[in-house]
């Protein structure tokens, strides 16, 4: 039996793919719990109608995510801070204080993208990756200075 995954299932396949699986599974197991179709030729034409649409959005999407990369690689924020000895913050910076300083700046991100291994917990320069897309990231650079 051939049928058309609607969702990720594990050991068979990933959501839009054509499978073929027994007819016990298929007709017991797939076909009433709508974890997938079968693949007439109405549902295939449909799946490839789907598979262009997500295609022309995540391109839609990509692009503009590589339009916001090259406004934000210019970006440098800069965090100031009290710091007691050895130029050792109170506190520390985290990605919240980054992407307010961006608002500030006029640049709405969500701290979500933002991606920093550990707070900044002391002075310095850094560079902060902003994940935009799946495939698109951008460096943001991010200066710690004494109050």
């Amino acid at each position: 039996m051939k049928v058309i995954l609607r969702e990720d299932i594990d050991n068979l396949g990933k959501s839009g793919e054509l499978v073929t699986v027994k007819d016990g599974f298929g007709r017991n197991f797939l076909l009433p719990r709508k974890k997938a179709v079968l693949a007439s030729e109405q549902n295939l034409r449909q799946l490839e109608h789907e598979k262009a649409v997500h295609t022309a959005r995540n391109a839609k999407l990509k692009g503009a995510a590589d339009e916001q990369a090259k406004k934000l690689g210019a970006v440098k924020v800069t965090i100031k801070r009290k710091v007691g000895e050895q130029d050792k913050l109170f506190g520390s910076v985290t990605v919240l204080d980054i992407a307010e300083a961006l608002a500030a700046q006029g640049q709405q991100v969500d701290r979500r993208q933002l991606h920093l291994a550990e707070p900044i917990k002391s002075l310095g320069n850094y560079e902060v990756e902003l994940r935009l897309h799946r495939e698109v990231t951008a460096k943001i650079k991010v200066d710690v200075v004494a109050e």
